[in-house]
């Protein structure tokens, strides 16, 4: 399956529910859902029956649109996540968190993943003083990730700074927005990741 390239308020519509994709747009009265707050296409105001299968594959598609992941290395993910002890859904999930682009999303330094993306491609980030260029790199505890000297000037990284302290950083990071600077403390637990999926419906959905 390709990359989506669409747009994005549609996979929020289809989802019903805010995936956050357009960054500050999903907080304005401009916002798509907050217009349209039902699926698109011609037959999206019928009301469909919610049977259990749909909502476990609604979840999957919610959370794997959230985090900008196509759906055989979403699946990659699962069997990782089921191979480890502990909670199925809850190890995804922090296997999600834990990747370059939504670290530096939830840092501040991007309005919304699929920006934060763009940059890490770019070669924009070291970790440990090493150039990454790679969304999916997984970061570990007591990870350094700062912006790269040549790029601090740039609109995005300006703009970040200027903004500093609006966005809420989750606590196992440690942001130090004069120098462009991520730590990671820990990876998160499920009580610290707030997006809004119910990881259970995954773990059925994947368990059929």
């Amino acid at each position: 399956m390709a990359r989506y390239t669409g747009a994005d308020c549609k996979l929020c519509r289809r989802e019903k529910v805010k995936l956050f994709l357009k960054g500050s747009k999903c907080d304005s009265p401009k916002c798509p859902i907050e217009i349209r707050p039902y699926p698109p296409g011609e037959h999206g105001r019928i009301r469909q029956k919610d049977s259990e299968y749909l909502l476990q594959i609604r979840e999957k598609q919610k959370a794997r649109r959230i985090y900008g992941v196509l759906e055989k290395q979403f699946q990659g993910y699962y069997v990782e996540a089921a191979g480890k002890s502990g909670r199925t859904g809850e190890t995804l999930l922090q296997i999600l968190e834990s990747r370059l682009d939504n670290v530096v999303y939830r840092a501040g330094f991007a309005p919304s993943r699929d920006a934060a993306r763009q940059l890490v491609k770019h070669g924009h980030l070291l970790v440990n003083g090493h150039r990454v260029d790679i969304p999916s790199y997984r970061v570990t505890e007591n990870d350094v990730i700062e912006v790269t000297a040549k790029s601090l000037e740039l609109t995005p990284m300006v703009i970040a700074r200027a903004v500093a302290g609006e966005k809420t950083v989750p606590a196992w990071l440690e942001v130090m927005p004069d120098q462009m600077r991520i730590l990671v403390h820990q990876l998160p637990a499920r009580a610290q990741i707030d997006t809004q999926v119910q990881e259970q419906l995954i773990v059925e959905y994947y368990s059929k």
